[in-house]
């Protein structure tokens, strides 16, 4: 029997890619040792804050072959998540709504990307037994990853050609921006290494530096976990340091703004996958109906997302300092001191923050007031 054409089988896996939804798949080796000394730099920084697992699985993160005994190969694919009417501006302007990372509006990536990726393992087992019947070679194990596994999934993506790490961190890509997911499916399988990019094209441009609300990215390509918006309100299981309250505004799950300044997101597309599709509830929704919710609302409307792993007083945290850096309305003043009788100590440390934020923005607003009408009753008196 002749030997298996690696090359066609390769073309034929990223054509299931693509009839599997991705929108676009690259093959790379596992050769990851240029990262190691970047990523023991970024762990020794303490930029991983209170994400031990980051260093408790170390330059494992950087050995691919480590996590599946004789994977040569990391087959790396994207799927683009941008909503139609994602509505940035809009949300972000109205500090009575609640802002939502744009990727969290829909069904948990990881389940769908997982199950995508199961099914193309499957195709190429079957694929692998009819090329091999025969001979002593095997496919023996794969593996799909989906930001699940200690793996530096954005570096293979980048050597598998899929695009260029951004000076945010994220991957870019020329025709698709960033607003993509990655996953990964190890294989044991010689197929030809697809080219990186051949360089970086952010240029000059520190826009997404620059932008950045409370100055995470603290070098280019370095961004100090500890003061990011989406690990505070994500990752972080603990009190937000309140230095970082006011600049949060209305971001109560993630923050997209690194993403939104980029020129190369003009040219991302909508994604038209209905998994991806914002849930009602979840599109710039008021934050004085997500407060109201219960427990049981926020495990009902949270169910298949990936909000939900927060869990509810993560979510009541992150809620409570939104309504503080909002306007000081007599609802809102209510509404957080009812649920102030009712709060554990970590929620209610932030409620607290809160309704001392809104009254003193409130006693400013009353000088303010009192001053214009002083000026207007000097002004009447000169002219009398």
């Amino acid at each position: 029997m002749s030997a298996p054409d690696f090359h066609q089988l390769a073309h034929d896996i990223k054509l299931w890619a693509r009839e599997l939804g991705f929108d676009q798949a690259g093959i790379t080796d596992t050769d990851l040792r240029i990262e190691e000394p970047r990523l023991q730099a970024w762990l020794d920084a303490g930029y991983h804050g209170s994400m031990d697992y980051m260093a408790r699985h170390g330059m494992m993160r950087a050995r691919a072959h480590e996590l599946l005994p004789g994977t040569v190969r990391v087959l790396s694919v994207r799927m683009n998540y941008l909503p139609f009417e994602a509505g940035f501006a809009a949300t972000l302007r109205d500090p009575t709504l609640g802002y939502i990372s744009r990727y969290a509006l829909g069904r948990d990536y990881h389940k769908v990307l997982r199950n995508r990726l199961k099914q193309l393992g499957d195709r190429i087992e079957a694929r692998c037994a009819e090329l091999f019947q025969g001979t002593e070679e095997t496919l023996g194990g794969w593996r799909p990853f989906v930001d699940s596994a200690p793996i530096l999934e954005r570096p293979l993506a980048a050597k598998a050609g899929l695009g260029w790490v951004g000076k945010h961190s994220l991957l870019l890509n020329e025709s698709a921006g960033s607003f993509f997911f990655l996953g990964e499916l190890l294989l044991n399988l010689p197929l030809p290494l697809d080219q990186p990019v051949e360089k970086e094209q952010c240029g000059k441009c520190v826009a997404c530096i620059n932008i950045c609300p409370t100055g995470a990215i603290v070098a280019p390509y370095v961004v100090d976990g500890r003061r990011c918006i989406s690990y505070l309100t994500i990752e972080n299981d603990g009190p937000i340091p309140e230095e970082f309250r006011p600049l949060m505004g209305n971001r109560i799950y993630g923050c997209d703004d690194c993403q939104l300044i980029c020129p190369w997101n003009r040219y991302a597309d909508a994604c038209p996958e209905p998994d991806f599709s914002p849930r009602p509830s979840l599109h710039r929704p008021p934050l004085l109906a997500l407060w109201c919710w219960s427990e049981s609302d926020f495990l009902k409307q949270t169910e298949g997302s990936p909000i939900r792993r927060i869990g509810y007083q993560r979510w009541r945290r992150n809620l409570a300092v939104a309504l503080g850096n909002g306007p000081a309305t007599p609802e809102v003043i209510a509404a957080l001191q009812l649920g102030l009788t009712t709060a554990e100590p970590m929620v209610a440390e932030h409620i607290e923050w809160a309704l001392t934020t809104l009254a003193r923005r409130q006693d400013e607003e009353n000088k303010k007031t009192r001053l214009l009408i002083r000026c207007i009753e000097k002004g009447l008196s000169d002219h009398a």
